[in-house]
C-alpha cells in the first residue's frame, strides 16, 4: 500500500501531463498509471493534435502501460487521473482489469464513474475497481475552469472584433 503523500505523488504526475495538454490547447487531462511505485504509462489529451476521439489522456496512458508490460491486463497496476473518466475510459479501466482508480475532479456533464454512472463498481460486469475520488480536487477543477474561461474570453473578444470590423 502506498503512502498518501505518494498517491499526491503520482497525482502532480498526472497534472504535469494536464499541463501538457495546455499547452497544446487541448483540455488540460492528465493521466498515468502505475505498477509497484513506478510510472509505467502517461498520457493527456490529445484528440485536437490528432484528430481521434479516442485520444484521451487515460487510454494513451493505458496503452503505454500495456507496451510496458507487453500485456492488455493491469491487474497490479493503478490509474492516477485529473478528471473523473468517461464512458469510454471507464470501459478501457475495465478491460484493462486496473486495480484502482484515483481521480480528482468530478465530471457531472460526462463522469462515468460516480457523477453519471458507476460503471467501474457495476457488479454485472467481470471486472470492478476500487475508486478513490477527490485526491486534488480543487487544483485539477481549477485548472479546468481556468481553461475553460480562457477560451469564452477568446471567443468573445473575436466576436467583438469581427463584429467592429477589425478581422
Amino acid at each position: 500500500m502506498l503512502a498518501g503523500d505518494q498517491h499526491e505523488q503520482f497525482m502532480r504526475a498526472a497534472i504535469d501531463q494536464a499541463h501538457q495538454a495546455e499547452l497544446l490547447g487541448e483540455v488540460p487531462i492528465g493521466a498515468v498509471v502505475v505498477k509497484d511505485g513506478q510510472i509505467i504509462g502517461a498520457g493527456h489529451n490529445m484528440r485536437e493534435k490528432y484528430q481521434q476521439a479516442v485520444y484521451h489522456a487515460e487510454i494513451l496512458a493505458i496503452m503505454e502501460a500495456c507496451d510496458a508490460l507487453h500485456s492488455w491486463r493491469l491487474e497490479d497496476c493503478d490509474l492516477y487521473v485529473t478528471l473523473e473518466p468517461c464512458i469510454m475510459c471507464s470501459g478501457a479501466i475495465i478491460n484493462s482489469r486496473l486495480a484502482n482508480v484515483y481521480y480528482a475532479a468530478p465530471d457531472p456533464k460526462a463522469g462515468a464513474v460516480d457523477s453519471l454512472y458507476t460503471l467501474l463498481n457495476d457488479d454485472r460486469l467481470n471486472h470492478q475497481v476500487v475508486v478513490h475520488a477527490g485526491l486534488l480536487e480543487n487544483e485539477c477543477s481549477q485548472m479546468l475552469k481556468n481553461f475553460f474561461r480562457a477560451i469564452r474570453r477568446r471567443r468573445k473578444n473575436s466576436k467583438r472584433k469581427r463584429f467592429r470590423g477589425q478581422d
